[in-house]
């Protein structure tokens, strides 16, 4: 895989032209089960390609039970990954069981206390909210947590359910409860007051950093900036089309050591690039620019501006100069909004 992996790097080295890079992230699955050497390869093909900058953001995603003291103390000091995305999910055993987490409520703290010793001070976890196995007062009690560890970046999701899962087939089955909006709306309004409180910026909808401390890796995809995906399912974009990495990890190494990669592409039309934009936009503390718009073309600028009207009149999105963001009342519907104002496609 790792092998592959520097093939399709070395095959793609011309998809960001001459940008320098400020972020690079190691996610989707588990790639903390990589060894030293594999990260060293990696690092090692992508710095003789590409100019990574001085202060560049390189995370790794993980999972609480990979990370060992040892694991923890090796990646610090021999390799240039400077910030853990952990996904905690919850510091209580009940729910862990309940997600069918490999890890449990003591690896759940544990990595965390490694991760400090070993000298990472850039740290992001994920804790989910609105499980049913989550009661308010213990929603507060995982907040806590995060809060007595200094984490200072933390990304937080509501439970959804999805069709094609095993949760999905208990809930359609009765055999779990769905998910509760009300529990779920009560428990986001908590997370925005002692989140505030704590001196965390909501800067997205699901993400709260300290100042300063912002991910820049996923602020890039909300910006709509240029990515290169490398790897099985990986995803790229390049301001006018995207494109995605066939997700069979068998295939994907057969074809690389051919010489080709297998992916698909779609080609963004100005009406998917529009709507794209107001939809990662709005979910931003810096929301829709209508400049920004108007370089797309004054017909997009014009409908925006028809379709914000009534979310401006109910109080649920608001303006500020040029730039529209949602109100406090806007981030518990922010998807909805954003899908009231997509422009339909011509002959669509």
């Amino acid at each position: 895989m790792v092998t592959a992996i520097v093939r399709e790097l070395d095959i793609r080295r011309e998809y960001l032209g001459k940008a320098d890079v400020s972020s690079i992230y190691f996610g989707g699955g588990t790639p903390s089960l990589l060894a030293l050497g594999d990260l060293e390869r990696i690092f090692e093909k992508i710095h003789h390609i590409y100019k990574v900058l001085p202060d560049a953001e390189i995370t790794l995603e993980a999972n609480p039970d990979d990370l060992d003291a040892g694991k923890l103390r090796d990646l610090r000091t021999h390799t240039p990954v400077n910030r853990l995305s952990i996904g905690i999910q919850s510091f209580r055993e009940e729910d862990l069981k309940w997600m069918n987490r490999a890890h449990n409520a003591v690896h759940a703290q544990a990595c965390l206390r490694d991760a400090a010793a070993a000298g990472f001070d850039d740290l992001t976890i994920d804790l989910i909210y609105g499980a049913p196995t989550t009661s308010d007062a213990q929603w507060r009690e995982n907040l806590s947590i995060a809060f007595d560890y200094g984490i200072p970046h933390l990304s937080c999701y509501c439970l959804t359910v999805e069709e094609g899962t095993a949760l999905g087939a208990f809930v359609r089955k009765g055999q779990q409860p769905p998910v509760d909006e009300a529990t779920a709306a009560r428990q986001f309004e908590y997370l925005l007051d002692a989140t505030a409180e704590q001196g965390y910026e909501h800067y997205e909808i699901s993400n709260f950093a300290r100042p300063g401390r912002y991910a820049r890796h996923n602020s890039s995809y909300w910006m709509g900036e240029p990515y290169l995906g490398v790897g099985p399912s990986a995803h790229s974009f390049n301001g006018w089309s995207r494109q995605w990495n066939i997700a069979n990890n068998a295939l994907y190494m057969k074809s690389l050591s051919e010489g080709s990669i297998p992916f698909d592409l779609e080609m963004l039309t100005p009406v998917q690039r529009y709507n794209e934009y107001v939809m990662t936009a709005l979910r931003t503390k810096w929301g829709v620019d209508r400049d920004r718009i108007s370089a797309m073309g004054e017909r997009f600028a014009e409908y925006f501006e028809k379709e914000v009207q009534r979310f401006l009149a109910n109080g649920t999105v608001e303006q500020a100069g040029g730039r529209y963001t949602l109100t406090r009342a806007g981030k518990l519907l922010a998807d909805g909004i954003a899908a009231e104002m997509f422009m339909v496609e011509p002959g669509a």
